[in-house]
């Protein structure tokens, strides 16, 4: 909401400047809105402090066909929200996803301190993975086998970067 002198929230601004990088895929500037001890979790991650930032230069590096919108901004000093819908081809099908995602953000600092992106899991799967999404997207056996894929993905792109874990 802007100010009295028509200015945005700083954290409105956070918020819009990472989404903003997102769409260019900067995943530097992506990186510099969260705090050192930041934690971030949706369906698929669940991460702290540079992982985040891993997490991003990996996805924005990786990125093929891929566009953002976000919309429903809103933020006060301690705690934000915003809506977000990237369009993208998932890489381990080539298969494309438009996936609709919430995410909650706190703030300390300036920066964000935490974020949890919520999406409908099995609609994902359906998209990305094709019979098997539709098939098992609903069970936790397949939930948990994406988690593990995407963190060993996580992993094996920092030890190419000669990152430590």
């Amino acid at each position: 909401m802007p100010d009295d002198n028509g200015k945005l929230a700083p954290t409105i601004e956070l918020i819009r400047r990472f989404y903003v990088a997102f769409s260019v895929r900067d995943w530097r500037v992506m990186s510099a809105c969260y705090a050192r001890d930041a934690t971030f979790e949706d369906p698929v991650f669940k991460l702290r402090g540079e992982r985040i930032g891993l997490m991003w230069r990996m996805l924005c590096t990786n990125a093929r066909d891929f566009s953002l919108e976000f919309s429903n901004v809103s933020a006060d000093a301690t705690s934000g929200r915003a809506h977000w819908e990237p369009r993208y081809c998932f890489s381990q099908t080539g298969r494309m996803v438009h996936n609709v995602i919430d995410s909650a953000f706190t703030f300390r600092d300036g920066l964000i301190v935490s974020q949890v992106d919520t999406f409908d899991f099995w609609r994902w799967s359906r998209q990305a993975l094709g019979a098997p999404g539709w098939l098992l997207g609903w069970s936790d056996k397949l939930h948990h086998k994406v988690r593990r894929r995407a963190a060993k993905g996580l992993d094996h792109f920092a030890m190419q970067l000669g990152v430590n874990r």
